[in-house]
């Protein structure tokens, strides 16, 4: 059982630009705040970094919209070259209302605007807007290894993401991209403090590792992408096999709000 955990700021990561190479990034700014890793951390890392690192910024003026995006954008009062990337970003307009549209994203993820996000992104060329990267499981995955690889210590990576939640005001930190650590808690069928058997009871604990992250790192002026995350219980890599954050999106078959 865990006795308590940390989570630390790490400043000094630069501005990010396409094809960089985010492992060799990550540890120079670790080094930099004097930070050596251990067996067992996680290390947070905000979407925006992940996204342009692998090129996903797109200039709006690349955009054609279709007559479907033209006519979803005159609903909502948004740019139709924007709706058109939202568009081809999801697999279905879930709600929409005057300036926000709630969208089923391919990766499964349900948020406002495919997760696509123009704040914190250089128009000094021209408006552009920047998707999610396209398989963040994936891109986690790399960075555990490349990390192995250049260090030696076994780590987890949570790629974070801000989102808001049904019923709830605000956003909060959740994760897209997960590897190396225990993702999703299952205590179904084990007992309560009473004896009483559990049936439902799954602990996320990817999301409250991203939540507490973003804490630290903030989300408008504080150029703070990168956080570490240290004394969650040390795993076996064999037990965190397969876990990731795809796991933690509902099925549809259980989506009661549809």
């Amino acid at each position: 059982m865990s006795t308590g955990f940390s989570v630390i700021p790490v400043a000094g990561m630069p501005m990010v630009e396409p094809g960089d190479d985010l492992a060799s990034l990550i540890l120079a700014s670790l080094a930099q705040s004097e930070l050596h890793l251990v067996d067992g951390d996680i290390v947070c890392l905000a979407q925006k970094i992940v996204s342009k690192a692998e090129g996903r910024l797109v200039a709006l003026t690349d955009v054609t919209p279709s007559q479907r995006a033209i006519d979803l954008g005159a609903e909502t009062d948004k740019d139709p070259r924007l709706v058109e990337l939202i568009l081809q970003e999801s697999t279905e307009v879930l709600r929409k209302k005057m300036g926000v549209l709630i969208m089923r994203h391919k990766l499964g993820i349900v948020g406002a605007h495919a997760g696509i996000d123009q704040s914190n992104v250089d128009h000094s060329g021209g408006e552009q807007a920047l998707l999610l990267p396209v398989d963040p499981d994936a891109s986690a995955a790399r960075l555990c290894d490349e990390i192995a690889q250049r260090t030696g210590k076994a780590v987890g990576v949570v790629i974070t993401d801000s989102q808001n939640r049904p019923w709830r005001m605000g956003t909060t930190g959740c994760a897209i991209g997960c590897a190396g650590f225990t993702v999703l808690d299952d205590y179904r069928g084990g007992t309560d403090v009473y004896g009483r058997e559990l049936k439902v009871t799954l602990i996320n604990r990817a999301d409250a590792i991203a939540s507490a992250a973003t804490l630290v790192m903030g989300e408008t002026t504080e150029k703070i992408p990168l956080a570490l995350v240290r004394g969650m219980p040390t795993e076996r890599p064999e037990d965190t096999a397969g876990h990731n954050a795809d796991m933690i999106n509902r099925p549809l078959e259980e989506d009661l709000f549809r």
